[in-house]
This record gives structure tokens, sequence and C-alpha cells, in this order.
């Protein structure tokens, strides 16, 4: 439903109702705002719908590590991540369009963002050689060599047909000297223009990445220029590399002043629920991070009284559930008890079940944050949430 004021502004909703109705266009909306946090919908070119502020599971090599995609969307998740770098390597973008392109590969028909392999060249530095034209890779896997360029970066999401794909970028790490972010920054920039330049499909939509560090005056240089090509939608990359969390959100208020209000913003790789709360205080609509599915893994648990440890020996006579609140296959049908055993048996039923939890948690929060917008109460919300997850 679109709200309509001037009669011009009906002809362009009717027209965008039209477009989107046959599946051609990326689209965002804003529906809401409390001071900086913005409530919104975003459509991709198949029709599905994201609510935004929205957080994505990260699913590496087309899989959330222990779940099914049935799982995940029990979860509530309505659109994923994966990595471009990786499924290049394995099993390769080509096969997989081959066999109908990621979503059919890997079974999800909701949305699909592909990073641009632009981390692994921060995470793979020992292995990775970095140019104006692009980045010489040696696979971890097995030695072999091969140079990625903007414009294969571009051609490998096509060919996985991502709904929303990462322009190729440089991430500096943290500590860097002002002239390395300045020369990550520049490089970034020359690999966003070419990276449009090499998108082909109209249906995909196209982020573009500002860096710039810990440098507040270079984060606002980098997102004037990328701001100034026209992407879809624009992330904000290179931040939980180490600083701390205090200079990251430094470091989005610097970004998110001056990137526009129509477009949605993408805060890469974070993070904890305090850092998504604060980070929507600051105007940013999309997440991804592996925490909550890395966490789960390691035994650590998400609860609306803060995280608990699966394995400490206090649980092992515990017949309650992980979160009381919580409405998940796990909390509803286990005990503490329970997946205590399965975590110290080694049981890979226990790492599905807490997965299952900690997605849960982190949609029913992103859930929590949707309605504060709506209910113009985000700054009370957001006080509480923090407050009590010090204590």
């Amino acid at each position: 439903m679109f709200v309509i004021a001037r009669p011009p502004e009906a002809v362009a909703a009717i027209s965008v109702f039209f477009e989107l109705s046959r599946g051609r266009l990326f689209y965002f909306e804003v529906v809401k705002t409390d001071k900086k946090a913005r409530r919104g919908l975003m459509r991709t070119h198949g029709g599905c719908e994201v609510n935004t502020p929205a957080f994505m599971p990260v699913g590496t090599q087309a899989a959330v590590k222990t779940l099914s995609p049935g799982d995940v969307r029990r979860t509530g998740s309505e659109m994923l991540l994966c990595n471009t770098y990786h499924l290049y390597l394995r099993p390769g973008h080509k096969l997989i369009e081959k066999l109908g392109g990621l979503h059919k590969f890997m079974n999800w028909q909701k949305p699909i963002l592909t990073d641009s392999g632009g981390f692994q060249v921060f995470s793979l530095k020992g292995l990775v050689k970095i140019t104006d034209e692009g980045v010489g890779f040696q696979s971890h896997l097995d030695g072999t060599r091969f140079f990625m360029t903007p414009e294969l970066a571009v051609e490998i999401q096509e060919s996985l047909g991502s709904d929303i794909m990462m322009c190729f970028d440089e991430v500096a790490p943290y500590p860097s000297t002002h002239e390395h972010l300045k020369k990550a920054l520049e490089r970034t920039t020359l690999w966003a223009e070419k990276c449009k330049s090499a998108k082909k499909n109209p249906n995909a939509a196209l982020f573009g990445i500002a860096q710039g560090g810990t440098d507040p005056l270079l984060r606002e240089r980098s997102a004037r220029e990328i701001v100034g090509m026209g992407f879809d939608g624009y992330a904000l990359g290179g931040l939980s590399v180490g600083e701390s969390a205090s200079m990251m959100i430094d470091m989005v208020d610097a970004t998110t002043k001056h990137l526009p209000p129509d477009k949605p913003r993408y805060l890469m790789g974070v993070g904890t629920p305090e850092d998504v709360v604060r980070a929507v205080g600051h105007g940013v609509d999309m997440f991804d991070c592996v925490m909550p599915t890395r966490n789960a893994r390691n035994g650590s648990i998400f609860t609306s009284h803060g995280k608990i440890n699966i394995r400490n020996a206090a649980y092992a006579r515990d017949p309650a559930p992980l979160d009381e609140e919580c409405p998940c296959e796990t909390c509803k049908g286990y005990s503490r008890a329970y997946l205590r055993h399965l975590f110290m048996a080694g049981e890979i039923l226990g790492l599905r079940l807490n997965t299952i939890h900690n997605l849960t948690y982190y949609q029913r929060l992103m859930g929590k944050i949707r309605d504060a917008i709506s209910g113009g109460t985000y700054a009370e919300f957001s006080e509480s949430f923090l407050n009590q997850s010090q204590l």
C-alpha cells in the first residue's frame, strides 16, 4: 500500500506498483521514523518482502550451519547472506547457475544477499596481493591461485542469482595508518565504479560500500563518493574489525548522516545485540553476523535475561527451557538439562537446537525493534535494553 500526497506522486506510485507486480524492481520504503531510527519495507525483484531493520543469518557456503532452510524460515528470518568467495571456489558459480541458481540450489526462496569477497581480502590477508586492478588470492582450500577483479565479483554474483549484490571493496584492518585507510578508500571507490559498469542483470540490486576505517573525515568522503554513483543501497564496511564498540558507533554516525534517506543502509558484519540496538538508533536498516550461529555451536545462548553458557554444571538438572519467553521449537520442547547433555555428549542435535534458539532470539529482537519504532518509543526501548544487558 502506498500513501499518496499529490497527483504526480500518485502516478509515480501506480507505475512502481505495476513494475513491482511484474517483478522488475528492487524497492525500499521507509514507513516510519523515530528520530534517526527507521522502520522500512524492502521488496526484491521477485516480489519478496523484507521488513527492516532486518538481521540476516550467515549462510557462507549456501547453508546456515546445522540448520535446514525450513529451520531458518521458522526462526522468522526473511533474508540470508551467502559468500561469493567461498561459492566461487566450491562448488563454483557456473555450476550453481546451471543448476538453476542459488535459490533453487539451496532451496531458499526468500531473498539472498551475497557479499563480494571483499571481507576475504581482509580475513585472508596472508594469502592475498592487492592491486588497483583487483586481488590475487591463494585458495585457502588447496593453494590454487586466482585473481578476483570487481568485474568478476559481479559476474559471480549474477551467476548465483543474488537478489542483492555487493560491490567489491577493500577492508582496512584496525588499526591502520591514515595513508592505508585513504588508499583502501580510493580503491573501494575505483572498484565500485567498475562494479556498476559491469552489472548486466537489471533485476538484481547492487549496493555500494563506504569505507574509511575510524577516520570520520574519510568516512564522509567515502560516503559522498559512493552515493554520487547512485546505487540501490549503501553499506558501511570496515567496522567490527577490532575497534571499540563506541568507536564503531561513532563511525556509523559519521557515515549514515551522508547517506540518502530513501535507500537502505547496511552495517556489514555487526554484531552483538547491543551493537544492533545502538546502530538502529543511528539509522541502520540491515545487519548480518555469525555471532548467533557460532555462539550457539559453542554453547553460548542468548536469552531475555542475558547470555548463559549451556556447558555450565549448574544446568545439568535444570528442567527449565532456555528462555521461558521464547516460542521457538527448542524452548517449547527441551530443557536446559537435556541441551547441556547433548552438548557435553557431542550430539549434533544440540548444536541445531541451540542455533534455532539463538536465531529466533535475534529475529524476535528485530521484531521488538520494529515495534518500538512504529510506536515512537525507540529511545525508551533502547535505554531499557542496554541497561538490562549490563546487569
